[in-house]
């Protein structure tokens, strides 16, 4: 289906709302933009090769995480003073302690705790861009320590301002020129969200949608994927197949 074919078919789409007395808003338009990516993947919208890629990537990977004292981590400290965690550079994230008062409405007024004390934004970026002419959506199968299942379907890249400035003293991430300020691509979606205040403090990410020109070529690595919306809707419904990073970003539209 040609771009003008689907400028029609959205145009469409508007002109039957409009037509039963709704407004055309903001929502609407994004809503009937969504129906119009549904309409054009029909064709790729099965995820049975989909989810055998993903089966595959758990076949063979071979990390082995195991639980260890904290005295025992590289370059990981508690601090003698306030035993506080943190990492030599001061970068990354500190766990402290907090004592909370006033807590009117939860089950105790007040209470102590540990928490990730992490002051920076990190970045939560999906690219999309039309493959012969439909839209797609780049998503990496990445593993995390501490998953229950690895890997699973995360955004395109997925940092901490740390990871962006290696802090770790390791590679950039891939595609992190696409998202940081100035970056390459049109900004679609950019919108930032606290995360998880139970167990993080004044951590927030960045939830972008950054769209790419279609005749601007991506090689996409081995562990990544080009999926249409209407495969990823699919996903969303499949225990552990895409993490909350990534469903925060879509849920960002």
């Amino acid at each position: 289906m040609d771009q003008k074919n689907k400028n029609k078919i959205h145009k469409e789409l508007l002109g039957f709302v409009k037509s039963k007395g709704y407004s055309i808003t903001n929502e609407v338009e994004t809503e009937a933009g969504q129906l119009s990516q549904v309409l054009e993947s029909q064709d790729l919208s099965d995820i049975t090769e989909v989810v055998k890629w993903l089966e595959e990537k758990r076949r063979n990977y071979s990390v082995k995480v195991d639980e260890v004292g904290i005295k025992d981590l590289d370059h990981w400290q508690a601090h003698s003073d306030t035993g506080n965690i943190g990492h030599k550079s001061g970068k990354f994230f500190n766990i402290i302690g907090i004592r909370v008062q006033g807590a009117k409405g939860r089950e105790v007024l007040s209470w102590t705790q540990p928490i990730i004390k992490q002051n920076e934004c990190g970045i939560l970026g999906i690219l999309q861009k039309r493959i012969n002419g439909v839209m797609h959506y780049l998503l990496y199968a990445k593993s995390e320590p501490g998953s229950v299942i690895n890997p699973q379907l995360s955004p395109t890249l997925q940092a901490t301002a740390s990871n962006l400035g290696r802090a770790h003293g390791g590679a950039k991430p891939l595609f992190a020129e696409y998202f940081e300020e100035g970056g390459r691509g049109k900004v679609v979606v950019s919108v930032e969200q606290v995360e998880d205040p139970s167990r993080f403090y004044l951590k927030t990410n960045r939830c972008m949608i950054v769209e790419v020109p279609e005749d601007e070529p991506i090689e996409a690595p081995e562990d990544f994927i080009w999926l249409t919306l209407p495969q990823i809707k699919k996903l969303l419904k499949i225990d552990n197949a895409i993490n909350a990073l990534a469903r925060a970003v879509f849920g960002s539209i």
